[in-house]
């Protein structure tokens, strides 16, 4: 099952336009609406030609610090055949608008909205926006976490429209949640989902736990429980959990509310700074993808 998939078009809006929107930062979580991501706030990456991009999350110190989330948008003609300057970075590729191409260890995918793609760090690989439309698509990065014992993902490449949704115990199919990975792998340290909500469903508790959350709003509206305030959020909006956010959420419908989950996984909690975990340096993961 699949649906529509929102992306931002920039632009400004009228110097006659009153200041309405509901951009919020607080110390547990984070609304970025739609309304914000605006040409003034894009940004742009060494080795990208034609691209700019809306970082939706970065990390920060004491608040969300293991992931990073940005929109991209390749004019035609462009892209990178050096996109990743981080050998120990991961990343997972999710397309809403437009078509393009990426190569990966030397075989080519084209990829269309509903397209997945996960990369595994240190892999070799090149996006292209060859179409003569815009390409935009969620790049969602982090420092994979090594563990002794456990090889590296393969790359992966998939459609929302090729998986059965799973359904959430006792909720008659309401609220389902698309998986492209297997959640039992424990090669995974993050998962990027999709999860969806018919009309009049519900969390009806508040998820208290330690993963951090970037959500971004691809479909439909909902009033969407954060710490301790109901908040309202519609297509085109991002959401930023830190850890043990509590969080819930009501869709009202008239239609579906789905939206883009990135959570950390499948990993002990560390417990000393990062340089005394004794995690394989950029060097080791080019070694284990020779």
């Amino acid at each position: 099952m699949s649906g529509n998939y929102f992306a931002p078009s920039g632009g400004h809006p009228p110097q006659t336009q009153l200041l309405t929107d509901r951009a919020v930062f607080t110390e547990a979580y984070a609304v970025i609406p739609k309304g914000t991501m605006r040409d003034i706030v894009t940004s742009f990456l060494p080795f990208w030609d034609k691209t700019r991009l809306w970082v939706l999350s970065r990390p920060l110190t004491g608040f969300a610090e293991t992931f990073s989330q940005y929109i991209m948008e390749v004019a035609p003609g462009g892209g990178s055949d050096r996109p990743e300057t981080d050998p120990g970075a991961e990343g997972v590729i999710f397309v809403v608008e437009g078509e393009g191409a990426i190569t990966i260890e030397d075989a080519t995918h084209d990829l269309r909205p509903g397209s997945y793609v996960y990369i595994p760090p240190a892999a070799k690989w090149t996006l292209r926006n060859q179409s003569d439309a815009l390409f935009k698509f969620h790049w969602i990065r982090k420092a994979y976490e090594a563990v002794d014992g456990l090889p590296l993902p393969e790359a992966i490449i998939a459609h929302e429209a090729d998986i059965v949704p799973a359904p959430m115990p006792g909720t008659d199919g309401k609220w389902t949640t698309t998986r492209f990975v297997d959640p039992a792998d424990m090669r995974h340290d993050m998962h990027v989902t999709i999860v969806t909500f018919e009309p009049g469903a519900v969390i009806p508790f508040a998820e208290t736990h330690v993963m951090e959350h970037g959500l971004y709003v691809l479909e439909g509206k909902a009033v969407y429980r954060l710490n301790q305030d109901w908040v309202e959020v519609e297509a085109g909006d991002y959401m930023w959990l830190r850890a043990f956010c509590p969080q819930a959420c009501y869709a009202g419908g008239p239609g579906r509310f789905r939206y883009l989950l990135y959570k950390d996984v499948n990993r002990h909690m560390a417990l000393r700074p990062a340089s005394a975990t004794g995690a394989a340096p950029s060097a080791d993961f080019r070694n284990a993808a020779e």
